[in-house]
């Protein structure tokens, strides 16, 4: 994995250095809270409800060893004692003091990380596959591609102050688990007839109060023309996009305004101009630059293993909770006698995405005694053991066990996507963790839930769906309205290369009926199906939204139904938002109000 260079420490301690100085000068009252937001969003530090949050960047999710540890060091010497894993595959802490930020950051940097553009309108933390380097299905690893797009981008004047935030996904399989099409930019990597690789390019996705599928801007881009490529959208789209109306400003709403034809040929025009210039065969990466970067993912030092292991079979055999869990957190890997572990971050009834430091320590030294010392942060959040010998599972499993991170639930209707929600969200509508914990704990039976198969339930606080409802088997989306908390159900989405966004099944449900509205269509879909291997998704492609829609809205729940003549039925009326806040303060002990 990539190791900071001479340029990578400098540039980030000179940052360090330049916002303590800012810092001190906000605590001083020598800056406003408006002068000093633009200051600290550069450096991943938000106000949020009740605190600060400081978001780190995890680079294409990779994390090693000591990084995990210095982490769990932060969240026990400066937070709360725990972090919380996103779907950008970053990390955040949730109740830093502003004083203390400068110091998180310096302890950051002396293992390599930073919080630099994790905010703000410029390009984003990029995202990658995390089985990357791993997985079987892989054609390149796109780790590389990322780490390149990182140097590029890192304090790029020309792209500093964007109309709107911009994010990148690249995978190297076609089984898209970074979800690319759901990014202004997504890069898949391919190959063309030749055999040579390269990137298919997608433009113009993103999720948010209008979600949109990515549009295919160039089916084959040579490896040598990425940067030059992606500059040149970019130029296009900070010169064309909008800026009188933040809503309208990301460039999803640029591509279907002036449609996809117009803005493929302005890019091909500014890349041709680019390529024209004096300079501009250095604006092609060169084969040596693509290699040396390469050389820092070089595949590890492997055993040479069979792929079978007695030892292992003869576990599966004796151990019922072991086998559940290989069957549903382990998926092959490239190399024989090796398997890729995820971890779930969701066991039951607890917050998804949230680690202990305890955890954060369990997780580093499993990493470092059982992965070669690597993990990675899905956007599922969870955490990937990428490379873990077959015959290392019960040891590893016996170890996940002690730190509470055993849970069987990977793709299961359990292992459920949450924002933050309105426990800790400035602009959450409505809260998305206890609704996310009553789901999971309603379908607690490991049995249930192995009947149910794949499921994905992705879960969204406000209309910005930091959740990923949108492409949620069954997405929730919880708003505001006249005092009360309301949750949409969408149905169908999917975060895969079969990309769709979901379909909103009618008006929205109060918080007590979340549950209770969820069973139901679990009951449909395992009443509809073919057989037991016909997944949610399937049978709702198979027979579309109709019979999920008179399952959701019932006559007999103070309605008729969404039969033709009759009206939806009302949602009942659930607790208001400071009655909502009451609860969730005396259900969270650690909601401890800082003044600063």
């Amino acid at each position: 994995m990539y190791r900071y260079d001479e340029f990578d420490d400098r540039f980030v301690r000179e940052r360090v250095a330049s916002f303590r100085s800012q810092v001190e000068r906000r605590l001083s009252g020598a800056l406003t809270e408006d002068e000093f937001k633009p200051l600290r969003l550069q450096n991943g530090l938000y106000l949020q409800l009740h605190a600060y949050m400081l978001r780190v960047a995890i680079p294409y999710g990779t994390l090693n060893s000591p990084q995990m540890l210095q982490l769990a060091m932060i969240a026990e010497r400066w937070d709360k004692g725990y972090g919380h894993f996103t779907t950008r595959q970053n990390i955040q802490f949730n109740w830093p003091k502003l004083q203390d930020v400068p110091a998180i950051l310096e302890a950051l940097a002396d293992v390599g990380m930073h919080a630099i553009q994790t905010s703000g309108n410029c390009i984003r933390n990029v995202t990658a596959d995390h089985f990357a380097g791993a997985a079987a299905d892989e054609i390149e690893d796109p780790r590389p591609t990322a780490e390149i797009l990182r140097q590029w981008s890192s304090g790029h004047p020309e792209f500093a102050f964007l109309p709107r935030k911009f994010k990148i996904a690249v995978t190297g399989s076609p089984n898209d688990r970074a979800v690319t099409k759901a990014h202004d930019i997504g890069l898949r990597m391919v190959r063309n007839a030749a055999g040579e690789p390269g990137y298919e390019v997608i433009v113009g996705g993103g999720l948010g109060r209008t979600p949109m599928i990515g549009k295919v801007i160039r089916e084959f881009l040579p490896k040598a023309d990425l940067l030059a490529y992606l500059e040149s959208v970019l130029r296009v789209y900070n010169l064309y996009g909008r800026r009188d109306n933040k809503y309208k400003a990301r460039i999803k709403i640029l591509v279907h305004e002036s449609k996809l034809e117009t803005i493929r040929a302005e890019v091909e025009a500014e890349f041709e101009r680019l390529m024209a210039e004096e300079a501009g065969p250095t604006r092609a990466l060169s084969a040596a630059e693509v290699a040396r970067i390469e050389a820092y993912f070089a595949p590890p030092a492997f055993d040479d293993l069979p792929d079978s292991d007695a030892g292992l079979e003869a576990a599966l055999a004796a151990d019922q909770d072991f086998r559940a869990w290989v069957k549903t957190n382990i998926v092959a890997h490239r190399q024989s006698g090796y398997r890729i572990v995820t971890v779930s971050i969701k066991p039951i009834g607890k917050a998804p995405g949230d680690a202990s430091a305890d955890q954060m320590r369990a997780l580093a030294d499993i990493a470092e005694r059982y992965s070669l010392g690597e993990l990675r942060v899905s956007h599922e959040q969870n955490i990937v053991l990428p490379h873990v010998r077959a015959a290392d599972l019960p040891e590893v499993f016996a170890c996940l066990q002690k730190a509470d991170l055993a849970t069987a639930n990977i793709g299961l209707i359990t292992d459920i996507i949450a924002c933050p929600g309105m426990d800790y969200c400035a602009l959450a509508t409505a809260r998305s963790i206890p609704v996310a914990q009553d789901i999971a704990n309603h379908f607690n039976s490991p049995a249930l839930a192995a009947e149910i198969g794949k499921l994905q339930i992705k879960i969204s606080g406000c209309i910005n769906a930091c959740g990923h409802h949108h492409v949620g088997h069954i997405g929730i989306l919880g708003l505001e309205k006249g005092g009360i908390e309301s949750y949409q159900i969408t149905l169908g989405g999917d975060a895969t290369e079969t990309t769709a966004i979901g379909e909103r099944a009618g008006p929205g449900f109060a918080y007590d009926e979340v549950v209770p509205a969820v069973r139901r269509l679990v009951d449909a879909y395992l009443a509809l199906r073919t057989d037991a291997n016909e997944t949610f998704l399937q049978t709702y492609r198979r027979l579309g939204a109709a019979p999920f829609k008179a399952a959701l809205y019932p006559a007999d729940i103070g309605g008729s139904g969404s039969g033709a003549g009759g009206g939806w039925p009302k949602a009942k009326a659930g607790p208001s938002l400071s009655a909502s806040a009451q609860v969730q303060q005396a259900a969270h002990s650690q909601y401890v109000f800082y003044h600063f």
